[in-house]
């Protein structure tokens, strides 16, 4: 490691600082429960790539100078701009590569992965320390606090969820085993939870809560503290398979971190709400696509403490979602050129 000073002060400017610090406490307040005049808008400004780079430290530097760029931007005090640098080699089949998996990189960019051929129940625990991959991404996050650039927030790679992992590893099979060897696939889920706190566990030991978030942060940006998993699969399994197999990995992935987290979901998971609810590690969900279409089941169904980071789309228009929820509990994760006041929900929504 260099003993390089920052490259830019722009990006630990105190004007910047300071709006930063603004947002972050309406956020605070928002998951406190308080309620603000106007809705929450957020929308990060983030450098990323899934591209897997020999040398992620060349392009950290190229990063950093496209957010200076975009550092007036981040002054906006009505929408929360946060500026984020992310390297997420191979996406979400990062993980699946350190446990062994063949993932490749399709024409389009993209990376996907082979299912393993070895029986459900027989995983083998991998040692991140020896993975290459694995220590890219380290010595990333070494380089990234080595150029102390306050402004700016490291967001993870796709550490994803325990079910996301083995739905990656071994397709359909992971639920046909939950169905037919319990125990296999309990042993198996188990060891890839395992291996996915430490990998939370190495940042939070390494890179200060402040200056820490999880995946896509542009749109799922939370206070210090808070971590991330993703749901996406959860849309495969019943509400009585996610609770016996699923959710204990969940609570425990969420409870890494000393304020619990976020999931994000993207289809239909509705079933799920009760064990949701129940679950006081999950402190907020975050919909997009199909998933935003059940917004009001969501809002009725999870505590009040919960907050919605509520995504638009074709079916979940931005009107319908503040006709829903009043703007209350709610970040909206979008671009919007006029204030949103927060208001009282319509009765029949």
């Amino acid at each position: 490691m260099s003993n390089r000073v920052p490259p830019h002060p722009i990006l630990s400017d105190p004007g910047l600082l300071e709006i930063n610090c603004f947002h972050v406490a309406r956020l605070e307040a928002l998951f406190a429960g308080e309620e603000g005049e106007r809705v929450f808008v957020l929308q990060g400004i983030e450098q990323s790539t899934v591209e897997e780079i020999p040398h992620a430290e060349a392009w950290l530097d190229q990063a950093l100078e496209a957010l200076v760029g975009e550092a007036k931007r981040a002054l906006d005090p009505d929408v929360f701009r946060p500026l984020i640098v992310n390297y997420n080699p191979r996406g979400v089949h990062f993980v699946d590569s350190l446990f062994g998996a063949e993932v490749f990189q399709l024409p389009d960019g993209g990376w996907q992965a082979r299912c393993l051929d070895a029986p459900v129940g027989e995983l083998e625990r991998p040692d991140p320390e020896n993975a290459h991959l694995w220590r890219s991404v380290t010595a990333f996050a070494e380089a990234f606090l080595e150029r102390a650039a306050a402004a700016v927030s490291l967001a993870l790679p796709t550490i994803a969820s325990a079910l996301n992992i083995a739905v990656n590893l071994y397709g359909q099979r992971i639920i046909e085993a939950m169905m037919l060897e319990p125990e296999a696939a309990r042993r198996d889920l188990a060891v890839i939870n395992d291996v996915l706190r430490d990998l939370h566990r190495w940042y939070l030991r390494n890179v200060p809560l402040e200056r820490l978030q999880c995946i896509a942060a542009a749109g799922r940006f939370q206070p210090p503290g808070f971590g991330q998993l993703c749901g996406c699969s959860t849309q495969l399994l019943s509400a009585d398979l996610y609770r016996e197999f699923i959710a204990p990995l969940d609570d425990e992935l969420l409870s890494v971190y000393p304020r619990g987290g976020m999931i994000h979901l993207c289809g239909a998971h509705a079933q799920h709400i009760p064990v949701w609810r129940e679950m006081r590690s999950l402190r907020s969900v975050q919909t997009n696509d199909r998933a935003s279409e059940d917004l009001s089941r969501y809002l009725e169904g999870l505590r009040p403490d919960q907050v919605l980071y509520a995504n638009a789309s074709e079916r979940m228009p931005l009107e319908r979602i503040l006709q829903i929820t009043g703007g209350r509990r709610l970040v909206f994760p979008g671009e919007t050129k006029r204030p949103l006041p927060v208001r009282t929900p319509a009765p029949d929504r």
